[in-house]
């Protein structure tokens, strides 16, 4: 009989975010065997869960102000949208519009405040645990946050069922650190890091996201975690060369972390090769202080959010697609392990790839090592590189029949879903024993 997993992280599946990697780990779990808690202020669209479980900053604020509310609300897979609408979230006031903005900031006071903002006797509720008894999960499977309340979370939850943790990493919230003059960082690492190793000190295992960052935490912990690369639902397009007077050349996805500014570079690049060129952005970026330079640059298209239905096709229609990593010291540390799911979406498209950051990021360092795509590593190479990727059709034609190999090896759906399945059945044997 096929295993319960209950899914603790922050956003539920999502085809339009990064929530929807959740495919890759569970497109062949029958829904009825998988449920979700989760903190995203958006009601949840049709996933892969049967029933879900949110909990909120505006609900636990509430209750923090006196309020006698439910801080959690169930839903049910048949009673669910088909798919999200974009990113306009609905509050219940002012003040709880303030905190989400201020949370999604990801600030060292944001956390250690919203830490505290997540006491237990507010989300652990009897509607709660009756609703977990209800599914009863073998599994809790940990999607990683930088925050302390998921963590904790699960944490409960495995101890109340015996049950093991198994973890999903992509990002490197445990190594990651830097100086910093704000004494909020040194108590906020501390005791985020000694979360995560108490974490690891139960029975657990991981899927990660890359070989990079499964050989570090598997090193460190002990653990003995399997890699699952990210799978696309994007179709491959013909081969067809680029068109040198007019490319159609896009980005897709979040511009934190720097890459705005490196968006930005191949914006004036490629003015610099070809006045009429342009670079098309798609994002759900909200805040206009990120995306004001992109607006105001004549050779960036700024489009905002669009359904994921017409992300893919817009990818289909274009000659170049984009994969770009912030060059700040500090973005390449947040981004060192990251494997986003650009990477797998653009080898699988068929379009002609253009990788554009620094080798210590891990999406740079990935497609620079698949063979399968134009990188460049420095901004004063930007228009040699983009020039020699628009003139040169027959490299043009190599990268194509390396994508072919690498998302065949590497982004297979059925092969991603059959580890991931492995690694939380092994993990609930060992429990057993």
């Amino acid at each position: 009989m096929e295993k319960k997993v209950l899914i603790v992280g922050t956003v539920p599946y999502n085809k339009k975010s990064t929530s929807r990697a959740f495919d890759a780990y569970f497109h062949f779990f029958e829904k009825e065997n998988l449920a979700q808690i989760f903190s995203n202020a958006k009601a949840p669209c049709k996933g892969h869960c049967s029933t879900l479980f949110q909990i909120t900053d505006g609900r636990m604020l509430s209750r923090w102000l006196g309020k006698k509310i439910d801080t959690g609300v169930i839903y049910n897979y048949d009673d669910l949208e088909d798919e999200w609408e974009d990113w306009n979230l609905e509050f219940e006031n002012k003040g709880t519009k303030k905190l989400y903005k201020a949370a999604s900031r990801h600030t060292p006071l944001s956390h250690v405040l919203r830490g505290v903002l997540w006491r237990k006797k507010f989300w652990c509720t009897d509607k709660l645990n009756k609703w977990l008894d209800g599914f009863r999960p073998d599994c809790v499977f940990l999607a990683f946050s930088d925050d302390y309340f998921i963590p904790r979370i699960a944490i409960y939850v495995a101890r109340r069922y015996n049950i093991p943790i198994v973890s999903c990493i992509g990002d490197d919230y445990y190594f990651n650190t830097k100086f910093s003059l704000n004494p909020f960082y040194y108590i906020y690492k501390y005791t985020y890091r000694r979360l995560v190793r108490k974490i690891f000190s139960y029975p657990s295992s991981a899927i990660y996201i890359s070989d990079k960052i499964r050989d570090k935490y598997n090193s460190e912990f002990g653990l003995s975690g399997q890699t699952v690369y990210l799978t696309s639902t994007v179709s491959r397009k013909p081969f067809k060369p680029i068109n040198k007077e007019s490319p159609i050349i896009t980005y897709f996805g979040n511009i934190r972390a720097g890459r705005n500014n490196s968006l930005n570079d191949i914006g004036i690049a490629l003015g610099k090769i070809n006045s009429n060129y342009r670079l098309e952005v798609y994002s759900n970026e909200l805040d206009a202080k990120i995306y004001k330079k992109l607006i105001e640059n004549p050779f960036i298209d700024y489009k905002g959010s669009v359904p994921y239905a017409q992300v893919k096709e817009r990818i289909k229609e274009s000659d170049i697609t984009i994969v770009t990593e912030g060059l700040g010291r500090n973005d390449i540390n947040i981004m060192r392990y990251s494997l986003s799911t650009k990477a797998a979406d653009s080898l699988a498209s068929g379009t002609a790839i253009f990788v554009y950051g620094d080798f210590e990021s891990g999406v740079i360092e990935y497609m620079k090592s698949t063979g399968a795509a134009m990188v460049c590593e420095s901004k004063d190479d930007l228009c040699k590189s983009i020039t020699e990727l628009i003139n040169d059709t027959e490299l043009q034609h190599q990268y194509y029949n390396k994508a072919i190999e690498i998302t065949k090896k590497n982004h297979n759906l059925a092969a991603s879903c059959r580890v991931s399945e492995d690694v939380i059945n092994t993990a609930i044997e060992k429990g057993k024993s």
